[in-house]
């Protein structure tokens, strides 16, 4: 079990480093909804420092990336393509490969409500040399669609994001949306270790089959709910100090 991380995306240079010091892999915005030349560089080098999976955080220009993204498929090609490639650019100069891409915020739910846009977005991380993986949400268009391109796909579970009885995520803004605080992700992540799921908005319980928790930079206090997570996951890495 491992955690990761969407950085690059305005938190400050000290949190990037420190987040980096409880995640096992990384999600590196890109140029489309946040991310410079400035971050993407000081992510690579931190993945490469740390020996940690990099991957690239493609997302939608505009209100940061989130809400209802429309796009086509030839749109999502030339979205993947343009952002993949700036990071692709900033790891090489680091002697580092990709190892994966996650879509970013309305992206990653635009997949999910259409099958035929997963598909797109698996096909074309098929056609990467070297292969790269997905992650995604467990047992929804982008795993099925990955599965079929023979492209790894990685379930995702967020630690500080609500859930609704179906497995989707509350959207934001919605009461719920947001889990705060590292005694609720505690909870959360006990619960899920002696049964395998969650509580939904609305109480019930809710399977879910992941192999990597999320959490974002930008939750108050992710650097302690990283930690915290890290330890009730026994995922805590090797030398570190504990200091949050």
């Amino acid at each position: 079990m491992e955690l990761n991380c969407d950085l690059g995306e305005g938190e400050s240079p000290a949190l990037t480093s420190g987040l980096c010091s409880w995640v096992r892999r990384i999600n590196v915005a890109c140029g489309g909804h946040a991310g410079d030349a400035d971050s993407m560089g000081r992510c690579v080098r931190l993945a490469r420092e740390h020996g940690l999976l990099l991957g690239a955080h493609p997302g939608m220009p505009g209100a940061f990336g989130r809400g209802d993204v429309r796009v086509d498929a030839s749109g999502l090609v030339q979205l993947l393509e343009s952002q993949v490639f700036r990071l692709e650019l900033h790891a090489a100069k680091e002697g580092m490969d990709l190892h994966h891409v996650k879509l970013h915020g309305g992206l990653y739910h635009a997949v999910e409500r259409d099958p035929g846009l997963a598909r797109v977005a698996a096909e074309w991380a098929g056609r990467n040399e070297p292969l790269l993986a997905m992650v995604g949400l467990p047992g929804g268009c982008l795993q099925a669609a990955a599965h079929a391109a023979g492209v790894p796909f990685v379930p995702e579970g967020f630690l500080d994001r609500g859930y609704r009885p179906d497995g989707s995520l509350v959207p934001r803004g919605e009461p719920g949306a947001m889990l705060g605080g590292e005694a609720a992700v505690v909870r959360r992540l006990n619960r899920w270790l002696d049964t395998g799921g969650i509580e939904a908005v609305d109480g019930t319980w809710v399977r879910l089959d992941v192999r990597t928790w999320c959490v974002h930079s930008d939750t108050p206090g992710s650097l302690a709910v990283a930690a915290a997570a890290a330890r009730t996951l026994g995922c805590e890495p090797m030398g570190r100090e504990g200091k949050v």
